[in-house]
């Protein structure tokens, strides 16, 4: 196994740190969603769930839970909440009952087409070629499995 290099001993400024660079870009793309999902009265992460459910509805939680690498305690209350609104339906598969399927009203099939704007004026907001745009999706790819298959605990 190769030695990573090592930073030096130096204080590293936050402005140097790559997760910075990740933490500090998801904020300015949240701020950016943030008018663009308001008027449907949707937070990011139930657009996330809308999206999975608009291009393959009735899915069960956990295939939903794959798709956006969350955990079914975090992802059943937003699902809870947006049936709430009346855009989900959630039910026991028929097949087998531990399972939970979760499928569009009417009403969040109807959303889709008042969101259909929103890939593009956020691919405006980035300020990139589309070209750069599919370069950094692949490169964050990549870095998110490899994050993944990192050990729980930490290197020391």
């Amino acid at each position: 196994m190769s030695e990573q290099p090592k930073v030096d001993d130096r204080t590293m400024a936050v402005e140097e740190m790559l997760c910075f660079d990740l933490y500090s870009t998801h904020h300015a793309v949240g701020q950016v969603y943030k008018p663009l999902l308001a008027p449907l009265g949707l937070t990011y992460p139930q657009y996330l769930v809308l999206t999975i459910l608009w291009a393959n509805d009735n899915l069960t939680v956990g295939a939903i839970c794959e798709r956006l690498y969350l955990e079914s305690s975090t992802l059943t209350p937003l699902i809870k909440r947006l049936e709430t609104q009346g855009l989900v339906k959630r039910q026991r598969d028929a097949v087998d009952e531990r399972k939970v399927r979760v499928t569009l009203t009417e009403t969040g099939a109807g959303m889709h087409q008042a969101a259909k704007h929103i890939p593009d004026c956020i691919m405006q907001a980035f300020g990139l070629p589309l070209a750069d745009l599919v370069k950094l999706h692949a490169v964050l790819g990549t870095v998110r499995t490899a994050l993944l298959k990192q050990p729980a605990e930490p290197h020391s």
